[in-house]
């Protein structure tokens, strides 16, 4: 395989995964959207669509050698989430108030506090690697909160009901 650090080629399959993957998200976005409005076959087009993008993103991925071995993975999720709640999220949190964009701020304190449980989550996988214990995950709908097991009360983040929590299979 040609080398690609440096090259457009590499250049090219960042800005490509990027896009599919800001593509994915918002197709699912609109498919919600079109769902609540009442048009389901318009939803399941964009949920089609969005998987498609997946597909794309995932061979972007792949010819950029950005899929690894589980550790190496675990060991670079636990990096750019850490990145994320120490520096990128509070340089964020700090424009937000500058520029007095409430809903922003809420969004990226939320977000700032949930990396943070995203790497200790990633850490405990790293560290119980090979052991195969079953955990159930939760994912509260509101603020992204991850629990390991099912709530036992209102979100600790954000304080929705734990109704507002959905199992990950």
């Amino acid at each position: 395989m040609a080398e690609l650090s440096g090259s457009k080629t590499e250049k090219n399959l960042q800005e490509a995964f990027a896009g599919e993957s800001q593509a994915n998200r918002t197709y699912l976005a609109f498919a919600k959207k079109a769902e609540q409005e009442g048009y389901l076959p318009v939803a399941k087009l964009f949920r089609a669509a969005a998987d498609a993008e997946t597909v794309h993103a995932h061979a972007h991925l792949r010819a950029m050698g950005g899929i690894r071995s589980t550790a190496e993975n675990l060991k670079e999720a636990i990096s750019g989430e850490t990145h994320e709640f120490s520096s990128m999220y509070p340089q964020m949190i700090k424009e937000a108030e500058a520029d007095g964009h409430q809903a922003a701020l809420r969004n990226f304190r939320f977000a700032n506090a949930v990396e943070q449980v995203h790497a200790g989550l990633y850490q405990k996988a790293l560290d119980m690697l090979g052991k195969n214990v079953e955990v159930d995950y939760y994912v509260c709908q509101v603020c992204g909160q991850t629990l390991e097991g099912e709530p036992t009360g209102p979100c600790p983040i954000c304080n929705a009901a734990k109704g507002a929590f959905k199992k990950i299979d």
